[in-house]
């Protein structure tokens, strides 16, 4: 595909970073020179310094060749703008990034893909969203929906009371026929290296395993881990950002009790006014003494989102240490997240990370209608509707020609999910679950072409 991005801060260099692993053409364009200098020297890509809504420049990246053209820059309104231009100069498809979620929750009423913007994307929104669901899946440090919770993925690390620890996945799948989930990868405990397990592959004391299950099979993966399915009710934000606004916004319309701290005193009034059902305290969360001033001992969660990466962690360390729940840090440095589950801090978000991941389904070939990748692990979830001429069409799972570097999850049909295991028959319309190394998504993207 030929793709331009505009943008090259950590989104956009981020995106262009990913995409260039995958061959992909890809120009990127900045009106710092600075911001390209880096992306020149380390990725595979073409760079244009100019103006991203200036003709002659989107001439010069061939826009009207273009397969997708995608808005990353700081500012709302050249990313809305490139997009209409770019759609009018020939480009196939855009993607906009923006600040204001307005649009988003009334992008069908605004008519944007008419104006000629066919996706808008919000990290903030994504961020928050992400928040929301950790918090839905407290027991977990990993968590994300397919199709609206018919199969559900969740990451956990084991602790040495699983009873499958020690045990390989072929042994665990007889001792416990009944259960209704499927590990997808497994990351060693210090160590930086994806496995997708097969059926010798053993689970051992400590590892970050990921799961597919659905609803049915969240309490029984719960008890197995020995995890508690954990009440959170009062939550604390540290920062009133516009992720941390936009999080205190949503969990007050979900009925959480909101403590939402912040430093500046002219921000903090404005959000006591914009958050009329959460309390605003005006102080600065980095000194310890006020967050146990602000009752930190009694919070169930604890969610730092300042614009300091290092702030979050240590805030969120704290309040580790006070045995909260669930503590979930924002972090914009992605090598953060190898620390994350060996300091003990429950999760780390990263909003280049959601956006990226959001955008990438727009990007694949093939079928794919949802993606993710794993926080610190090198493997992605795709997930595929089956066409009446895919490969798969009809076929049993374990005589599909799958690569070792990948396995299928589940399989949700007719909105009921499934833990499909090598005897299930693939069927046209079903939407496949698959938990692949980037190495093999060529080959897996073939067999849903």
């Amino acid at each position: 595909m030929k793709i331009i991005i505009a943008g090259a801060g950590e989104v956009g260099f981020h995106l262009a970073k990913l995409l260039s692993f995958e061959s992909q053409d890809i120009t990127l364009i900045d009106t710092y020179k600075e911001s390209l200098a880096y992306a020149d020297s380390h990725l595979d890509i073409r760079v244009l310094k100019g103006d991203a809504t200036s003709i002659a420049v989107l001439k010069d990246a061939q826009v009207e060749k273009s397969d997708l053209v995608i808005g990353v820059t700081s500012s709302e309104t050249t990313n809305l703008t490139l997009c209409i231009m770019a759609k009018q100069l020939g480009c196939k498809r855009t993607i906009a990034r923006i600040s204001n979620t307005e649009f988003i929750r009334n992008k069908e009423a605004l008519n944007f893909e008419k104006l000629g913007v066919d996706e808008l994307i919000s990290p903030e929104e994504l961020a928050a969203t992400e928040i929301q669901l950790l918090l839905n899946q407290s027991a977990f440090n990993e968590s994300y929906e397919f199709e609206d919770g018919a199969l559900i993925m969740i990451g956990v690390c084991l602790p040495k009371s699983a009873p499958f620890v020690g045990k390989m996945v072929k042994e665990a799948a007889r001792i416990f026929p009944e259960l209704n989930f499927m590990p997808i990868a497994i990351q060693r405990v210090g160590t930086q290296y994806t496995i997708i397990p097969r059926g010798d592959t053993e689970f051992m004391k400590g590892d970050q395993v990921y799961f597919i299950t659905s609803k049915e099979g969240l309490d029984d993966l719960l008890k197995l881990t020995g995890k508690e399915k954990r009440q959170i009710k009062n939550v604390m934000i540290h920062g009133g950002s516009k992720l941390g606004y936009k999080t205190a916004r949503d969990l007050c319309g979900k009925r959480f009790n909101v403590k939402l701290i912040e430093k500046d005193k002219e921000r903090a009034m404005q959000l006591a006014d914009d958050l009329p059902n959460a309390l605003v305290i005006n102080a600065d969360g980095r000194i310890v003494e006020v967050l146990e001033e602000e009752n930190l001992d009694a919070m169930d969660a604890f969610i730092s989102v300042t614009s300091n990466s290092e702030t979050n962690i240590m805030s969120c360390l704290v309040a580790k240490s006070r045995n909260i729940k669930k503590t979930i840090a924002l972090v914009e440095n992605m090598d953060y997240f190898q620390l994350s589950h060996t300091i003990g801090i429950d999760t780390l978000i990263n909003k280049k990370l959601l956006a990226a991941n959001n955008i990438f389904k727009h990007i694949r070939r093939g079928e794919v209608v949802a993606m993710t990748r794993l926080n610190n692990l090198n493997a992605e979830i795709l997930e595929f509707v089956v066409k009446p001429n895919s490969v798969v069409n009809g076929q049993i799972i374990k005589e599909l020609d799958f690569p070792r570097s990948a396995t299928i999850g589940g399989v949700v049909r007719d909105g009921d999910g499934i833990i499909a295991l090598g005897d299930f028959k693939i069927l046209e319309g079903d939407r496949v679950v698959v938990c692949c190394l980037p190495r093999s998504i060529p080959k897996i993207e073939k067999l849903f072409l």
